[in-house]
């Protein structure tokens, strides 16, 4: 069985590794960092044989129920860290350490060698692609608002807040705060979901916008007076944002990446395996990616195009 414990450590192993151009977002420049990628796949021992070596890798993780957070007894838990747990004991690691960070911190974390990967749900998007290297997806996304129960201004979708005088609470770096940005919506930024739940239930927001699973968590797992709008995919100037999340890494720990991808696959790939992995975390066949999405079609960030590939039009 995995062990899976939560630290706020920062891991320090020797960093070294032999270069394998197996993706098409490898970097050709290597990070300074005490984490155990520290200088990824360039010459000596690869990442992913240090972490072999150890048993062990440290995740950074925002604390984002269902994705990654801590249970009751400070256990790491959550839909990323079971995949995530599934994969890595598959490529002879047994132990997930975690290091809770603000959302905004996830990648300098990373890129710092601070944490190995990143295992939060994040969105894959193509100013994150510059940074970091992102497996392939692994969870797609809807978005909802937390409002106060009864949802006093009926808040639908991102349209039913777009050229409102509506103060809306989004996480620091959260793709919804892009969509804001987009749409000139105005926004209090927050640290973390349960900041956004208190800036709703204080009256300092009128809404949280976050992903529907994540909202829903919130809701049903707190006593405040809110709850969770009904799930949608955000549309912006007429494009439906198709958007999925999967797990990060350096973009120099290529064999890392190409090991994790191919033993995902077979997980992600299987709708019963995936039920198994992440199901008890409420992650249905509508959060399972659909077959031809790819983390390089993300990257690209030509949502249109995405929309015309998979049928989805706009």
């Amino acid at each position: 069985m995995q062990s899976i414990r939560t630290t706020n450590r920062r891991r320090a192993l020797l960093a070294a590794g032999s270069v394998l151009a197996l993706t098409a977002l490898t970097a050709c420049s290597s990070t300074d960092g005490g984490g155990s990628g520290g200088n990824g796949d360039e010459g000596g021992d690869s990442t992913l044989a240090q972490l072999q070596e150890a048993g062990s890798i440290t995740v950074g993780f925002a604390g984002e129920e269902p994705y990654s957070f801590e249970d009751d007894s400070g256990e790491l838990t959550g839909a990323a860290v079971a995949l995530n747990e599934a994969v890595y004991s598959e490529l002879g690691i047994d132990t997930v350490e975690g290091t809770l960070t603000e959302w905004g911190s996830l990648i300098p974390n990373l890129t710092a060698g601070r944490v190995d990967s990143i295992s939060a749900g994040m969105s894959i998007l193509p100013e994150r692609c510059e940074q970091a290297a992102f497996s392939e997806p692994e969870i797609m996304y809807t978005t909802a608002f937390l409002v106060p129960e009864g949802n006093p201004d009926g808040l639908s979708d991102w349209q039913s807040v777009e050229g409102t005088d509506l103060e809306i609470a989004v996480m620091s770096g959260a793709i919804e705060a892009g969509y804001a940005e987009e749409t000139d919506v105005s926004t209090l930024e927050v640290g973390s979901p349960q900041d956004g739940l208190d800036a709703v239930d204080s009256g300092r927001a009128d809404a949280f916008a976050l992903t529907g699973i994540s909202l829903r968590a919130l809701a049903e797992n707190t006593d405040a007076a809110v709850e969770a709008t009904e799930a949608f995919t955000a549309v912006i100037d007429g494009v439906a944002q198709v958007g999925a999340g999967s797990t990060v890494f350096r973009q120099e720990d290529t064999e890392l990446l190409a090991a994790y991808n191919e033993q995902a696959a077979t997980i992600i790939g299987d709708p019963d395996r995936y039920a198994e992995v992440l199901g008890e975390f409420g992650f249905t066949e509508a959060e399972r990616p659909p077959e031809g999405l790819t983390a390089e079609m993300l990257c690209e960030g030509d949502l249109e195009a995405i929309n015309d590939e998979l049928g989805l039009g706009s």
